[in-house]
């Protein structure tokens, strides 16, 4: 089971990170990126980018969080931009997370998912993020791959925005918020798929900005592992992301985007890998100082 394979690639490199290849071409720097455009425009630079950003940082991060909508922004060749980077980064032994949010009912939502979680798709990851809020039957499909193939699913739960609690925090009949309900369905649907870490292949996307609500999933949610959002560019810090993981400081992986692609920006000259990895040894201290320190107090 991928979930397993997750857990072990953590505890591995000692980092629960994964790298957001949230990769607009405005990212790629001007002068990385212009042979590549002209041998194969926008979208060769920007796997070219991926790549070596991928090299540079495989010792460190056991996975990638590739955003889909980027790709498809590219047109056809960003999506063939897309298919090479997952590519890539199984060949350098990354855990594979799309974040892609799909969600839809009946043969649409078997397609969102063949796309992205059966053995022989196009775009195989090992975890797609998905929208739980079309119910269960909309989930079926992608819980019945999951099951098939051994791979797994972030689904949103309580999402990093500022605006989320619009809807996700509104009371229901039983007086708790949405966003709680919500959990309770996804808990329901993983409990037969529980892996040899304790954890299950249906996980849940819980944002790192909101750490109280985070905490509460965190005791709701004991075989659920918890994909967070929200880390740096979005204002989360290690002392928000500590209540969502477990007592033995795991469960969680911390998505990065921007922060660790975009580091060269503030760095005046030094390449792009090389920020990315130095904001990555950052991030690293930043955790280590915080989340041993939050599990032992518990």
């Amino acid at each position: 089971m991928q979930i397993d394979r997750l857990v072990k690639a953590i505890k591995s490199k000692g980092l629960p990170v994964a790298l957001g290849l949230d990769t607009k071409f405005e990212y790629v720097p001007e002068g990385f990126a212009r042979p590549y455009i002209e041998e194969g425009g926008r979208a060769e630079a920007v796997f070219a980018f991926n790549r070596e950003l991928m090299r540079e940082l495989r010792d460190m991060v056991p996975c990638v969080k590739i955003q889909a909508a980027y790709y498809e922004l590219l047109g056809v060749s960003g999506m063939d931009c897309l298919r090479q980077t997952i590519s890539a980064a199984r060949q350098m032994d990354y855990v594979v997370i799309v974040d892609a949010k799909r969600g839809d009912i009946g043969s649409t939502a078997e397609a969102y998912s063949g796309a992205y979680l059966k053995k022989n798709s196009p775009f195989r990851a090992d975890f797609l993020t998905v929208n739980p809020y079309f119910g269960t039957d909309g989930m079926t499909p992608f819980l019945e791959d999951c099951a098939a193939a051994g791979n797994g699913i972030f689904a949103l739960v309580k999402t990093s925005n500022p605006s989320s609690g619009e809807f996700q925090d509104i009371l229901t009949d039983d007086g708790r918020p949405l966003f709680m309900r919500v959990a309770d369905h996804v808990s329901e649907w993983g409990k037969k798929m529980i892996g040899e870490s304790g954890y299950s292949s249906v996980g849940a996307v819980v944002g790192a900005t909101y750490p109280e609500q985070g905490a509460a999933l965190r005791k709701m949610m004991p075989r659920t592992f918890f994909l967070l959002p929200g880390y740096g560019a979005q204002g989360a810090s290690a002392e928000h992301l500590a209540p969502c993981f477990d007592d033995n400081g795991g469960g969680a992986v911390i998505a990065a985007s921007r922060s660790i692609i975009c580091a060269y920006k503030k760095t005046g000259g030094q390449d792009f890998a090389s920020a990315a990895r130095t904001e990555v040894e950052r991030m690293k201290a930043d955790i280590e100082r915080v989340l041993p320190k939050a599990c032992s107090r518990r």
